[in-house]
């Protein structure tokens, strides 16, 4: 059962809300499905005290940024189930006009255009509430389906990735990755 909270986005399919502490049993069961993981750990679950140490952390990163940034639960409007997460973020140390845009969804959200759809809202919301310069996103060359996420909404390849040591036991190591960026100003004129 879902609490009643604002959301932090709201699109016409899904809805982001801030995860709460109790929330790790999505995560973990979302990192579970070897599908989801393929390009990220080789197709390995995150192991669930990670998360469990984790969810303090990402519920104290919101006031970090005052709500504006963060790691963010996805829900389907219709039904209110849990499809994912998405962000919008910047790096840890980094600019706060610029902004990591990511996503990992169940695999019965995928082929559906949420990705899509709420990433768009993700930029306009960047480029138009938050004061955001650029929006960036990596994923490995093999991963193909969010390399065209990223292009439908308007991002662009800016430059080739060498795999982290970390990953280069994840298929499709070896052909590396992309970065992917969009400005204000190209969103504007897109």
């Amino acid at each position: 059962m879902l609490a009643a909270v604002n959301p932090y986005l709201q699109t016409a399919r899904v809805e982001l809300r801030r995860f709460r502490l109790d929330d790790a049993d999505l995560l973990i069961e979302l990192d579970s499905d070897p599908a989801v993981m393929r390009y990220l750990t080789g197709g390995e679950p995150t192991p669930p005290e990670e998360y469990r140490d984790f969810m303090p952390r990402l519920v104290a990163s919101y006031d970090r940024w005052a709500g504006e940034f963060g790691l963010f639960a996805a829900y389907e409007t219709a039904g209110g189930a849990f499809v994912g997460w998405f962000c919008l973020r910047p790096e840890r140390d980094g600019p706060l006009d610029e902004a990591e845009l990511g996503y990992r969804l169940r695999q019965a959200a995928w082929g559906r255009g949420l990705a899509t759809e709420v990433s768009a809202a993700l930029l306009a919301k960047a480029f138009t509430d938050l004061d955001v310069r650029m929006v960036w996103g990596e994923t490995m060359a093999l991963n193909r389906a969010s390399q065209k996420v990223m292009e439908k909404v308007g991002m662009v390849v800016t430059q080739e990735l060498e795999t982290p040591e970390d990953m280069l036991a994840v298929e499709g190591a070896e052909l590396g990755g992309f970065r992917y960026e969009i400005t204000k100003e190209q969103w504007e004129q897109g």
